[in-house]
């Protein structure tokens, strides 16, 4: 979205519906009808429920359902932050949608840049080990002819949640 875009103002929920993006937003209830449960804890009906994301999802304000891997038990536990400098907005732009393309790459962000830090383009990349995260940094190197990077090595997770808005 371009910064220059006009921006829609943010909803404002009711109580009902706040419990209900909550309890969407927790772990889904197992069994075979997760929105019912959801719909008895928010005190509301499962239609109800199911009314409010189908109304979010399709605005745009919930981007999507699914299920989140623990990557790290699935064998995915070698992950790389890349700080990329493409100085040209536009490239900026056209190599970032190349680097989100990638499905090794779980993020990617244009950041603004500092006389320090000239960096402004971010990507998280996972594999199942160091050489495969490196692999990725090189071919994406190679694809897209930017050469001056940085990788940024995690030493220790502290923190790692979803975020929690009600």
């Amino acid at each position: 979205m371009s910064h220059t875009a006009a921006k829609k103002s943010a909803p404002t929920f009711s109580e009902t519906e706040q419990r209900i993006l909550a309890l969407a937003g927790a772990d889904l209830p197992d069994g075979p009808a997760p929105f019912a449960a959801i719909a008895e804890q928010a005190g509301c009906s499962e239609a109800e429920v199911l009314e409010l994301l189908t109304r979010l999802k399709d605005e745009g304000v919930i981007r999507r359902f699914g299920a989140t891997l623990r990557h790290q038990k699935a064998g995915y536990g070698h992950n790389a932050m890349v700080a990329w400098r493409v100085d040209d907005p536009a490239e900026a732009q056209r190599v970032g949608k190349i680097m989100a393309d990638r499905p090794e790459i779980s993020h990617c962000y244009i950041r603004r840049t500092y006389p320090q830090w000239r960096y402004n383009l971010y990507t998280m990349i996972h594999g199942k080990n160091p050489g495969d995260c490196m692999e990725v940094v090189g071919a994406i190197s190679e694809g897209t002819g930017v050469t001056d990077y940085q990788i940024l090595q995690s030493v220790r997770e502290l923190k790692k949640i979803s975020m929690r808005y009600f």
